[in-house]
């Protein structure tokens, strides 16, 4: 933990805490990309979100009790991802937040399954001034969400944001790619960059799998294992993602490849979405994020 990122956490204490006491994660609020709700927000509702969400608190399942609350953002920032395409046609950006957490006995066990992936799919309550038709720009009209129109499905983007209430840990969300994406550690329990990327990937490679047996059963499970085995880290990430993006489509069955229709169909699959792995930076499991529109809690 760089001594500043330590300055930007004790802005929001009452006394300075060392890295010891800090468990300190980022996490990825919310994209561009169209959510399970056909709905997706702006690049301008990014960039205001981003200064929203600055010291907002983090809770689970959105009950707004003083009691449950488990952490605090203390950094944002929009990243562009151009080699990642929306499901609308544009350039991927998502809302990264940087989360601390003081380090107690109550906590240990949530910073566990933080750890080990299972408190990870985030959702965010924010309120939305605006709400217009991707297909005709208008707040009121018969385009039905979902629907496609052209070639394009229909969906609402969100915009002219008013508020940014808490991020919640949530058990199902409404978008695919927010949630837990690395964490830092103190000295005492860091680990060589190579053992890193080494339970990255073999948490990558077991996620491929699960999401290869739901769509088509032992076999494609199987198959999803043998073709993961000798990938690397961006590579499986390529591949989770592709996974679970047409998982978070209509309805769209997906398989490791497709149905013989009597061409090579590798190259669908040899290209695709990645996230950049720098350092100790990297995404594990599936991540998703629920946007709430002009109230809390969807």
């Amino acid at each position: 933990m760089t001594p500043e990122t330590l300055n930007k956490i004790n802005r929001f204490t009452r006394r300075d805490f060392t890295e010891d006491e800090l468990y300190v994660f980022s996490v990825i609020l919310c994209d561009n990309d169209i959510d399970r709700d056909g709905e997706r927000f702006s690049d301008a509702a990014l960039d205001r979100l981003s200064e929203l969400f600055v010291g907002k608190t983090g809770i689970s399942d959105h009950d707004p009790s003083s009691a449950n609350q488990t952490a605090r953002i203390f950094d944002t920032e929009v990243v562009t991802d151009e080699r990642h395409i929306t499901r609308f046609g544009g350039t991927y950006r998502y809302l990264k937040a940087m989360a601390y957490m003081v380090r107690t006995d109550e906590n240990r066990d949530l910073i566990t399954q933080i750890e080990g992936g299972i408190r990870k799919e985030v959702s965010i309550s924010c309120s939305a001034a605006k709400r217009t038709c991707s297909v005709c720009g208008a707040e009121s009209c018969a385009h039905v969400k979902g629907r496609e129109y052209g070639g394009k499905a229909c969906c609402h983007i969100l915009d002219d944001i008013a508020d940014a209430y808490e991020w919640s840990f949530v058990a199902v969300p409404a978008q695919i790619n927010a949630g837990v994406t690395k964490r830092f550690v103190s000295g005492s329990e860091e680990k060589a960059a190579g053992e890193i990327c080494a339970d990255t990937d073999d948490a990558l490679r077991r996620d491929i799998c699960r999401l290869a047996y739901f769509s088509g059963g032992r076999e494609a499970a199987g198959t999803a294992e043998l073709s993961a085995k000798d990938l690397g880290t961006e590579e499986l990430l390529a591949l989770k993602m592709e996974y679970e993006r047409k998982a978070g489509g209509s309805g769209i069955e997906v398989q490791l490849m497709p149905e013989d229709t009597g061409k090579d169909c590798s190259a669908d699959y040899s290209t695709g979405m990645t996230r950049e792995v720098n350092g100790n930076e990297y995404c594990i499991g599936k991540n998703s994020i629920r946007s709430v529109f002009g109230r809390r809690g969807r």
